[in-house]
């Protein structure tokens, strides 16, 4: 199946070049050590194991793709704190087996991830190529189990860091939330889970009111007003801390979670690795239906009015279209 990738109405990054994406893919049933060949295979470089949690793919064409089970308590060996605690000290082959045992036991619940530098947009159908391969050897998706809320999540490259520019996807993307839940098919357990949390209908309607046209500080204001979390199925915490990170890091957010990157952190779509019909062509084409209405300023400007005549409800016309929009680039 050969994928579409929608192209975006803003290619440039802020200086000009072309935009960059980083993909981050959750999955199961496979092992680290599958997946770090497999990205070798596909973009080359050096594969480094730092134990049973953690795997680099180093010196590949665009930067270190990491390779890792996706808890943290696991990777900072946090675990040995409350070893020592009871009187165990283990020495380094104790230590070894105890970590190929957890990491086989956590990984039933907890996701191997693959987590891409930020590589160019016209390197996405390799990405997905890759993704295809990992779905032959075996990867498990979001639906493969009812604990497995697995997740794809994009950081895609800002075309700008102007304030007017920011205001846009976000109202763009708050009113297209629905329609992307909906023909993205988003899975039961992910929007049970606290990690993709919407947008709190109050926010909702103050960054859709006419006239809303904030400068930066109070752009970010009102998101951490509303929003003092990552999770949020467009997290703008990164963002903001590469703006203002001190505004940021003063809100009572993750702080040792937000890592500054001038990047919308889109988390909301399935990883659906196990469906050889899936590609990562769905979620992307999603996301360029934000951008696009953000782009057109009198849909927006209408789409927005309909929303706040009818608070509470589906956006009828506008939804249906936008799901037949996103559906015809499948």
């Amino acid at each position: 199946m050969t994928a579409r990738f929608r192209e975006l109405p803003w290619p440039e990054a802020p200086d000009g070049r072309p935009r960059r994406i980083g993909v981050e893919l959750e999955m199961a049933g496979i092992p680290l050590e599958t997946m770090a060949e497999t990205v070798r295979n596909e973009f080359g470089g050096r594969i480094e194991t730092g134990g049973a949690f953690l795997t680099r793919v180093l010196d590949t064409e665009f930067g270190t793709f990491e390779v890792e089970l996706d808890a943290l308590v696991l990777k900072d060996r946090r675990y040995r704190e409350h070893l020592k605690r009871l009187g165990v000290d283990l020495d380094d082959q104790d230590s070894a087996a105890l970590e190929r045992w957890l990491a086989g036991a956590a990984g039933r619940i907890v996701p191997h991830e693959i987590v891409a530098p930020p590589v160019p947009l016209g390197v996405l159908p390799r990405l997905d190529r890759m993704r295809a391969t990992l779905q032959r050897q075996g990867a498990q998706g979001t639906q493969a189990a009812l604990l497995y809320a697995f997740g794809l999540q994009l950081n895609i490259e800002v075309h700008s860091l102007d304030a007017a520019w920011i205001t846009s996807i976000v109202r763009a993307f708050v009113l297209l939330y629905e329609a992307l839940v909906k023909v993205g098919e988003i899975d039961l357990a992910r929007r049970l889970s606290p990690y993709i949390r919407p947008f709190p209908g109050g926010y909702v309607r103050h960054v859709l009111q006419s006239g809303y046209a904030p400068d930066i500080t109070r752009l970010i204001d009102d998101y951490l007003e509303h929003n003092p979390t990552r999770n949020r199925p467009l997290d703008l915490l990164p963002l903001f801390a590469e703006i203002d990170r001190d505004r940021v890091m003063a809100a009572p957010v993750e702080r040792s979670l937000v890592k500054p990157r001038p990047a919308l952190h889109y988390r909301l779509p399935n990883c659906e690795i196990d469906d050889p019909n899936w590609t990562l062509a769905r979620p992307f084409n999603g996301w360029a239906e934000v951008e696009h209405l953000a782009a057109d300023r009198d849909r927006l400007e209408a789409a927005a009015a309909e929303y706040l005549r009818r608070p509470g409800q589906a956006l009828g016309q506008f939804t249906d279209d936008w799901v037949r929009r996103i559906r015809d680039w499948f």
